[in-house]
């Protein structure tokens, strides 16, 4: 796939860069991308949740009445869940929600979502991106320039550069992210994929495995 290299300020700098078609032009698997994305959403989630059952009550354990003859069901302590500020029947414990993927199984996930961004013409090649100093307005204007101010953008560059990543931070709907760092569920949420030239080599190298 054959894809025009722009500059920053959106203009054609005339050359052209061939998308390696097994990257960028694989069979999507589906359930490959639904494996990597789970995994990605799942590791974000902390696990602190916790909630206190009727053992970690504070409060007496006295039999509220007698057993019978009340009229009334059975009960044998203020602590059981059954009364307000009583424990909590299976209530959420503290626990680790990731889980293991294989490295060849995430490696076509993402090829398989670079794919679908590449089938619907939503990669921009551009030859280089960097700014003298972190301003804001700066990345405003390159995104509007490329016509994408209205879409969910993922910058990918091939090392980190901080003025453009703190250019970036106070944009809405705007990622900036190194190629080593890529993953499937960033390539996914974002409606346009910026690439740079030094990007698609590091994705060719590792993905091209």
């Amino acid at each position: 796939m054959e894809v025009k290299v722009l500059n920053i300020s959106g203009k054609e700098t005339g050359a052209k860069v061939q998308l390696p078609e097994a990257i960028f032009g694989v069979e999507p698997n589906d359930h490959a991308i639904y494996l990597d994305v789970k995994q990605y959403l799942a590791n974000q989630r902390q696990g602190t949740h916790k909630s206190k059952q009727r053992n970690e009550i504070a409060g007496s354990t006295r039999k509220l009445h007698k057993q019978k003859g009340t009229g009334g069901a059975r009960a044998g302590s203020i602590k059981s869940p059954l009364f307000n500020g009583g424990g909590r029947i299976f209530g959420p414990q503290p626990r680790d929600y990731s889980f293991k993927l294989n490295k060849k199984l995430k490696v076509v996930a993402r090829k398989s979502a670079l794919s679908y961004k590449a089938k619907d013409s939503n990669i921009l090649i551009l030859d280089e991106v960097a700014f003298d100093s972190v301003k804001t307005k700066n990345y405003a204007k390159m995104i509007a320039d490329l016509n994408v101010s209205n879409e969910k953008t993922l910058m990918v560059l091939p090392a980190i550069n901080n003025n453009v990543y703190l250019s970036s931070r106070n944009l809405k709907k705007v990622k900036v992210i190194t190629a080593a760092e890529l993953n499937t569920y960033d390539v996914l949420n974002a409606g346009k994929l910026l690439l740079t030239l030094d990007s698609v080599k590091i994705l060719e190298e590792a993905l091209a495995k």
